[in-house]
Order: structure tokens, then C-alpha cells, then sequence
């Protein structure tokens, strides 16, 4: 038999897929909320470059930004009726605190922060106070169902500790805050809480260099 010839999709994952057979048992409703939320890595990846984009410039955000937010997302090719289907009110106005306050602490947009090949990661914006020993880390959340976790910010915080080589305890202080349905969430850990975490990262990275480079059993 001659195969038809499908190579443009080679490494592609249809979204009616087969491996995820269930949605064979989906009604319209249910199909329709799970293609939109197909699109929530995509729109969350262009968010954060406006944000980047406004942080890194210093440019606030108004009411009057969001009709060029929308022309992104459109212009990013996210379908007219995934849009309507969002809050993009609570989404925008959410956006906009997180730019403006990063921007009124002065903070600096998508900074990474290293440890190892093991465990490294991206801040949303971060700034460190040299004279108060201060660290700042916020967050941007731009979906609206699943939680963000603090956890996220701890091991930024960790990871930024163990690259510049500051002691949680002679720090002045640390505020992390996650922005999610235009609420800023704010979380001061404890010397010892970011102790902690650290002390797991260099564990953790341990363990998985041991096993990269260990040498199998005979």
C-alpha cells in the first residue's frame, strides 16, 4: 500500500488527538472550553512580552493600552472566539498592576537566575537593593483557574541566593508577590523557609548530576 505523505506534521500533536481519546465523550460545551484552553500557553507567553517589553522601557499601562494588547493576541493568531470567551478585563487590568508596580520599584523584566544545568529559571521582574539587602520578586499569572504557587518564587529567591552568594539571615528582607485576577498576592518568607529551599536545591541538583554521571550497575 502506498502511504499518504504527511512529513509536514511530523512532530505536530493534533488537538483531536488519539492518545487522548477522551473527548470522544465530550458535548459541544466541552469541546469548545478545551480548544480555548489549548490557547492559554500561548496567550500567557504573549502577555509576558508586552509586560517585558513596557517593564524594560519603563513605559506604564494605561486603559487606553488594551485595544493594542488585543491587536497582539490577534495578531499572534488567537482565534476572535477564544478572546470572547475570556475575562480580558480582569486579565488586562491584572497585567497592568503587575507592569506598573515593577515599574515603580524599578525592577528589571525576564532576568535568569542560575544555580546549574540542573536548575536554573526566569524571573517575571526582580530587583535587588543593594543597600537595604532588599530582594523583590513578582510574578505574572495570566490564567485565571489554577492557582499560582509561591513555592515558584521560593526557589527564585533560592536560585538567586546561591548564584550571588547572600545568606538568607544577613538579608534585610525578601517580598515575593504573585499577580492573578488583578490581586496581588504578597509573601514574606523567613531566613529559614529560604534556607531551606536552597539547601533542597543543592540536594536535588546533587542527586541528578550523580545519576547523569553515575556509572551504571554491571
Amino acid at each position: 500500500m502506498k502511504w499518504t505523505d504527511h512529513s509536514k506534521l511530523a512532530g505536530q500533536h493534533a488537538f483531536l488527538s488519539a492518545s487522548k481519546y477522551y473527548w470522544l465523550n465530550y458535548d459541544t460545551a466541552q469541546l469548545t472550553d478545551r480548544y480555548a484552553n489549548s490557547y492559554a500557553t500561548s496567550i500567557g507567553d504573549i502577555l509576558h512580552a508586552v509586560a517585558c517589553k513596557h517593564i524594560r522601557h519603563g513605559f506604564k499601562m494605561t486603559r487606553g493600552d488594551r485595544k493594542s494588547v488585543l491587536l497582539e493576541l490577534v495578531d499572534r493568531n488567537i482565534p476572535g472566539a477564544v478572546l470572547d470567551g475570556l475575562d480580558f478585563d480582569i486579565m488586562y487590568d491584572n497585567l497592568c498592576a503587575h507592569v506598573n508596580d515593577a515599574i515603580g520599584y524599578g525592577m528589571s523584566p525576564e532576568v535568569l537566575l542560575y544555580y546549574s544545568e540542573n536548575c536554573f529559571g526566569t524571573t517575571d521582574a526582580i530587583r535587588y537593593y543593594d543597600s537595604k539587602r532588599f530582594l523583590r520578586i513578582h510574578d505574572l499569572k495570566t490564567g485565571t483557574v489554577a492557582k499560582g504557587h509561591i513555592e515558584q518564587l521560593m526557589i527564585y529567591a533560592g536560585l538567586f541566593c546561591l548564584e550571588y552568594r547572600h545568606k538568607p539571615a544577613e538579608l534585610g528582607g525578601v517580598e515575593l508577590r504573585i499577580y492573578q485576577n488583578n490581586e496581588a498576592r504578597i509573601y514574606i518568607p523567613e531566613p529559614a523557609e529560604l534556607q531551606d529551599v536552597m539547601d533542597r536545591i543543592v540536594f536535588a541538583d546533587g542527586i541528578i548530576d550523580n545519576t547523569r554521571h553515575g556509572g551504571g550497575k554491571a
